[in-house]
């Protein structure tokens, strides 16, 4: 599908569901960049741009994955993806649950140390944050891997983590920020949803907040700290509270997990807002299998920045049989990729997860020589 017929599938998509726009404004080069980036980050084409060659497997590794939440489909999803392949490559491999509380998580990783793995990784456990016990890690002759763990891809230091899996954030951000400019021709109205409690999610939300002031006729409205480990409890009110703030000024969201719109649902349809009504939800990260369901059937939220999460899984495998092989971490970043209801039919959208269609898995197999 060409660049053209991809914008065109975004407009036909808004007002097919009944966004209430303001005229375009042809003479805005910025709003013709937004409409173009997300031409391209909702190409059904992903080409494998990941590592060809490195060490084979290193036999008789274990390791240890400290998840930061199990409820969340992120960590979930990263986590039963690395146990698939640490299977693939011959090595012992175990779970620990941090339950969503940094408490939790650091109980988590202290647990993880004491049994003296080989690797452990950080499935969404902010390094920095718990930077004691991952230098504690460091100083047993542990290797470290993140998923999610900074707010950027790649090597980290003070801690060192041998490589942080991850789309890049900026990215990301830019994507879903983006999206609600090309959708609203420039006129969106936004809430921003963070956590603070993880450097990442504050990257990738001022990332956002700046992309959208960018965007001479949008608005940020407010931007909500809401801890991930309470949107259970928090988004029903949150989101009426919003409602009788802004009530049709709120016509977007921008969340940093797709978390918050799991629970909005309920009280946008109480206030008589059709689940393809506005505010239109577009999460900047995750691509829960919930995430996938409302944006397919139209039901509160319209995109997601989704993370291709089993591919992550055995790219944390492959960077950690790197790091005990003595070799350089494979340099691998995950192309971001934007999913609409126009495009959920391709690259694992049936089966409502990310999952690219480019031979990853025999990729991977080959470099270890599984």
């Amino acid at each position: 599908m060409s660049i053209g017929m991809l914008v065109s599938a975004v407009a036909i998509g808004a007002t097919a569901i009944g966004l209430a726009m303001a005229p375009a404004r042809a003479d805005d080069a910025f709003v013709q960049m937004a409409k173009k980036v997300v031409a391209d980050v909702t190409s059904p084409t992903i080409p494998w741009t990941g590592p060809t060659s490195g060490p084979k497997a290193v036999p008789g590794m274990s390791v240890v994955y400290v998840s930061t939440d199990q409820r969340n489909g992120g960590p979930r999803g990263a986590s039963l993806a690395a146990a698939e392949a640490a299977k693939v490559i011959g090595w012992q491999y175990r779970i620990l649950d941090g339950q969503g509380t940094v408490s939790g998580q650091n109980s988590a990783l202290s647990q993880a140390i004491a049994l003296k793995p080989n690797g452990i990784i950080l499935g969404g456990v902010d390094a920095v944050q718990s930077a004691p016990l991952v230098e504690q890690a460091e100083k047993a002759g542990i290797k470290v891997v993140g998923w999610h763990a900074g707010p950027k891809a790649g090597a980290m230091t003070n801690p060192d983590v041998f490589w942080n899996v991850s789309t890049d954030p900026a990215e990301v951000s830019k994507a879903a920020a983006l999206y609600a400019v090309a959708t609203s021709d420039g006129h969106a109205g936004v809430v921003i949803f963070t956590d603070s409690e993880y450097a990442l999610a504050i990257a990738k939300s001022n990332a956002m907040a700046d992309w959208i002031r960018k965007c001479s006729g949008c608005r940020i409205l407010a931007t909500e700290d809401t801890p991930l480990g309470q949107t259970q409890n928090r988004m029903p009110q949150l989101t009426t509270s919003l409602l009788e703030r802004f009530g049709k000024s709120w016509t977007y969201s921008l969340g940093i997990n797709d978390l918050y719109y799991d629970f909005m649902g309920p009280s946008l349809q109480a206030a008589g807002i059709s689940g393809d009504g506005h505010p239109w939800n577009i999460s900047g990260g995750d691509g829960s299998t919930s995430a996938f369901q409302r944006i397919r059937t139209q039901q509160y939220q319209v995109a997601t920045v989704a993370e291709p999460l089993h591919l992550q899984g055995w790219q944390l495998i492959d960077e950690l049989n790197r790091a005990f092989a003595g070799a350089p971490p494979s340099g691998f970043v995950d192309p971001v990729h934007l999913f609409i209801h126009a495009n959920i039919a391709t690259n694992g959208g049936p089966k409502n997860v990310f999952d690219p269609e480019n031979g990853y898995e025999q990729e991977y197999r080959k470099i270890w020589g599984k």
